[in-house]
């Protein structure tokens, strides 16, 4: 049976968003703490015992989550047809982290957005 390992790192960004269309208060704008997991499967171990490094993944989430941070996320690009959802935020990500760090052993295998510590979305693609 082939190996593998998940490793995972936890990450946040502050922005607002409102939900068009939603019958309730979600549609006027307001903002969350997003908090952000990135899990990354990894087929191989290098010498020293790592799938992929911590700080290859936190780079990848900084990068990204930066565009992201202290915004109206209904006024960026992405957002302008579709609504800022806890799942279409993760389906980005994913997409996102996926171009940045995916390679022949290394795939993210899903990432989970939180806007509040109760409720969330996880996304992946099978």
């Amino acid at each position: 049976m082939a190996e593998v390992f998940e490793v995972y790192v936890k990450s946040h960004f502050s922005a607002a968003h409102s939900l068009r269309g939603y019958p309730g208060d979600c549609a006027r704008l307001h903002g969350h703490n997003w908090m952000v997991e990135v899990f990354v499967r990894c087929a191989e171990l290098d010498e020293l015992g790592i799938g992929i490094d911590f700080r290859d993944i936190n780079a990848a989430v900084k990068d990204v989550l930066v565009g992201l941070d202290h915004c109206d996320l209904n006024s960026l690009p992405l957002f302008t047809e579709q609504n800022p959802t806890s799942e279409n935020i993760a389906r980005f990500l994913y997409k996102e982290f996926s171009r940045k760090l995916n390679t022949r052993g290394i795939h993210i295998s899903r990432v989970k957005v939180s806007e509040t510590p109760g409720a969330g979305a996880f996304y992946w693609e099978e």
